[in-house]
């Protein structure tokens, strides 16, 4: 019994590699402009300290992202992930809307 190999069941079983998780950035921003076919223009504003006074500041940031069926409109909070590139100066894709503001 001790030169018993373990079931075939349990050997035989493969371990599949996991697929590594994706690297691409993710930001989530307001999209400030949808005068382009299949682009929108996103705002991103981070807070941070200032380095020596130590206050708070905003820093914006405008991308260019793709959205292929024109449905995302000026006010709408998306996410954007980074894509290959895409024209000269598009190298975000819009991912999903977070809110749309209430209409009037």
């Amino acid at each position: 019994m001790a030169n018993q190999s373990p079931s075939p069941a349990k050997s035989d079983q493969a371990v599949l590699p996991s697929r590594p998780q994706s690297r691409k950035r993710k930001l989530i921003g307001v999209v400030t402009s949808d005068k382009m076919n299949k682009t929108r223009v996103v705002t991103v504003e981070r807070r941070l300290a200032h380095a020596k006074y130590g206050k708070y500041m905003t820093k914006r940031a405008t991308y260019k992202a793709h959205d292929e069926k024109n449905e995302y409109r000026v006010g709408d909070r998306v996410v954007i992930v980074e894509s290959r590139p895409l024209s000269r100066e598009k190298r975000w894709r819009v991912e999903r809307l977070v809110d749309r503001p209430q209409e009037v």
